[in-house]
């Protein structure tokens, strides 16, 4: 059900500058309607500089920026993993 872990985002083509994204995930075997898009997920925080850039809690707290790809790759990465 719980799932923690970190992601490295390259910040240059390089990749010699990261950022780390810390998140938190509740997912179920099954999607249902308090998922995010309908899907597995209903619980899910990232941090990124101690700082939390999305939260849902069985609904929208902050919704990840889509301006801000460092945020949206984390995102991503989860919804791709999880949901």
């Amino acid at each position: 059900m719980w799932h923690e872990g970190t992601i490295g985002i390259p910040l240059s083509a390089k990749g010699k500058e990261t950022k780390i994204a810390h998140y938190w995930v509740k997912a179920y075997d099954e999607g249902s309607e308090f998922g995010i898009n309908g899907g597995r997920i209903s619980k899910l925080m990232i941090k990124i500089d101690g700082q939390t850039v999305v939260s849902y809690d069985r609904g929208w707290d902050i919704e990840p920026d889509e301006n801000d790809q460092t945020v949206m790759v984390a995102y991503s990465i989860c919804l791709q993993e999880y949901n």
